[in-house]
């Protein structure tokens, strides 16, 4: 069996698959497997450079993104994990190198990490994004650099990640309904969850919260632990004026080009990302800002396919963005952005959506009422938890959107394609839904991310 996402099956895929069925689950939160494991492996996590650890609903891959591109603007070296990945593995994995912009690590040495966890783990029941946090540990201890950016993978309190005992800056990223059935019903119960990465008189930042009942949880978490907090909208804020980001915080003002990723959800995430270096210890000067604004990259989220496979199977002059956004906060700020595309240069909107099970779609497709012209809904490839395209489009039709089943993207292209000659301009077609179509498009685009 090859993972989801994987193209080729690689030496570390070879590896990985061997560790699926080391637990029936896909989660299971909890700590006490993860903190046996980095026992055995010599406690790698407290062998990291500094860490800035980076929860949310929402914005959290972002922020982590403008995080790498500060440090690199000024000169540091940083390591990078994310999850999920799109198309391969390591993508999970960036490795810091001085004086240059971090790459995935490489295959074997990402292989021969998971072959070194698997034998310390000796056939115990563990999930394999513990397995895989246990490599991040192994892999950045292991390789020297100025600070190690970790972001939570579900949650916050029992994420396997949430074995740091003291981050130089832990971030909470916007908060909204997600994972429902293991972290609660409410966004408070989320941001409870979320708010357990931070840790006694450590630093914490606040991005920006859509609601009360989730700041409130977080501010007076930290205000119980005793951390130095900083909260958008209070001690710092981003906005934009005559085409420029504004960035204010206590130590000053930077005016600064906008961000390099579209939507104007990236100035609070620009902003957190600022506060957070600072937090974390170290200088940030307006060159570095200026720099990480206009380098800054996150594929998979708002990304715009300008080559590929796909490309040239869409209506000529076709846009096609691809955004791996899955829940109703999501869909907001993904709406307002193809609202803003729509402002700036008229084109009919049209959706390409496939989801998995444990989504909303009806909260994330209100958001596209009256501004999509028509929703394809789709499935995602060996995925077991896919919502079926027809269940899909009547969530859809719910939400008050014209929506269609089609087999594939392919499919709905050729969809789109044929209605374009009945419209006055090309179309702007967004793709979505779930990270792993993206990944999926990604692929069959032949355009994974680097």
């Amino acid at each position: 069996m090859i993972p989801r996402g994987q193209t080729a099956v690689s030496e570390a895929a070879q590896e990985i698959d061997k560790l699926l069925g080391l637990h029936p689950k896909g989660f299971d939160l909890s700590l006490d497997r993860i903190t046996r494991l980095l026992a055995v492996l010599g406690d790698p996590q407290k062998k990291l450079p500094p860490v800035i650890h980076v929860a949310g609903t929402n914005g959290k891959g972002s922020v982590t993104a403008f995080c790498r591109a500060l440090l690199e603007a000024g000169g540091y070296s940083a390591h990078v994990h994310t999850s999920p990945h799109l198309v391969n593995w390591h993508e999970r994995y960036r490795i810091g190198v001085e004086g240059g912009r971090g790459q995935l690590v490489d295959d074997s040495i990402f292989a021969e990490a998971v072959r070194r966890v698997a034998a310390a783990n000796d056939g115990q029941k563990i999930t394999v994004f513990e397995i895989l946090t246990a490599v991040t540990f192994i892999l950045f201890s292991e390789h020297p650099a100025d600070a190690a950016i970790l972001e939570v993978g579900l949650g916050g309190r029992f994420d396997a990640t949430n074995v740091i005992s003291d981050p130089a800056v832990s971030v909470i990223m916007p908060i909204s309904l997600d994972h429902q059935p293991y972290l609660g019903d409410r966004v408070e119960l989320i941001a409870a969850e979320k708010a357990g990465i931070m840790k006694r008189g450590c630093p914490v930042v606040i991005g920006k919260q859509e609601y009360d009942a989730a700041l409130e949880v977080l501010t007076s978490t930290a205000e119980r632990l005793n951390c130095p907090t900083a909260t958008f909208g209070q001690d710092y804020m981003a906005h934009e004026e005559y085409g420029r980001l504004v960035y204010q915080d206590e130590f000053g003002l930077a005016d600064l080009p906008l961000p390099r990723l579209p939507g104007r959800h990236q100035y609070a995430n620009a902003a957190a990302a600022i506060r957070a270096v600072k937090a974390a210890g170290f200088v940030v000067t307006e060159a570095m800002m200026e720099k990480a604004m206009t380098s800054v990259e996150w594929p998979g989220r708002l990304q715009r396919l300008s080559d590929g496979h796909l490309m040239a199977s869409a209506p000529p002059r076709a846009e096609i963005w691809v955004d791996g956004g899955h829940n109703p906060g999501a869909g907001e700020v993904i709406a307002e952005a193809m609202a803003s595309f729509e402002e700036k240069q008229p084109r009919p909107l049209f959706l390409i959506i496939g989801m998995i099970n444990t989504k909303d779609p009806v909260g994330y497709f209100k958001a596209f009422k009256g501004l999509a012209e028509k929703v394809y809904c789709v499935p995602i490839r060996g995925s077991d938890a896919m919502i079926d395209p027809v269940i899909l489009a009547n969530a859809a039709y719910d939400a008050g959107l014209i929506a269609e089943p089609m087999s594939t993207v392919a499919e709905a292209l050729e969809a789109i394609r044929e209605g374009a000659v009945e419209q006055a301009h090309p179309p702007r077609i967004l793709i979505g839904g779930s990270l792993y179509l993206v990944g999926d498009v990604l692929a069959d685009n032949g355009t994974p991310p680097q």
